[in-house]
């Protein structure tokens, strides 16, 4: 078995076992998490390749994280990860790429991730659950931050947060690379449906 295949089961079992604990069927989560229910079947079957986007809505709509849906179990009272060790999960068309060290367990888990922004290179992200505050912290290079429309520029040593629940942008800015790392504090995830 391939390390992709290895990932894919992992996220298949992750996937299938949030929908359960929350009550969800395939169709609510679907409709919940705007991703089609053939994509979810293929999912929960370990098949397809689901892009980061649709990682997140569905991490958002069942309350966890990002890597709660793609981590096995856990290997003992201390994690300590090489950034070298984990893929990026989402690559600029300049260079710039977003990697998910980890994330704390609990009920109300933090991601912790390793970005970096090239100049003129950005990412999107769509809203957030209610509740998610990101905070950035710029460690060299410069960035703007776009918050419901509003820009701020940050530079190193500045750190930044933010709600989650508005359209946010990550731009490199300057004539360097920026490397920033950022944390996404997730409220507890929501229980069973009566």
């Amino acid at each position: 078995m391939t390390e992709t295949d290895a990932a894919l089961r992992t996220l298949a079992q992750n996937v299938r076992a949030a929908r359960t604990r929350a009550g969800l069927s395939l169709d609510e989560l679907g409709r919940r998490a705007k991703v089609s229910k053939g994509a979810l079947v293929g999912l929960e079957k370990a098949q397809g390749n689901p892009n980061f986007a649709t990682l997140v809505r569905l991490a958002d709509t069942l309350g966890i994280s990002v890597s709660a849906l793609m981590e096995g179990p856990a290997e003992g009272r201390v994690r300590v990860v090489s950034a070298d060790a984990v893929m990026p999960l989402w690559a600029g068309e300049k260079g710039s790429e977003a990697r998910l060290m980890l994330t704390t367990s609990g009920p109300a888990p933090v991601e912790v991730w390793r970005w970096k922004l090239e100049p003129g290179d950005e990412y999107p992200s769509h809203p957030h659950q209610v509740g998610v505050v990101e905070t950035v912290s710029v460690t060299a290079g410069r960035m703007v931050l776009v918050v419901d429309g509003t820009e701020h520029a940050l530079e190193t040593g500045q750190t930044a947060t933010f709600d989650g629940d508005t359209p946010h942008t990550y731009r490199g800015s300057g004539d360097r690379t920026c490397h920033l790392i950022m944390t996404v504090h997730i409220p507890p995830g929501p229980g069973p449906t009566g």
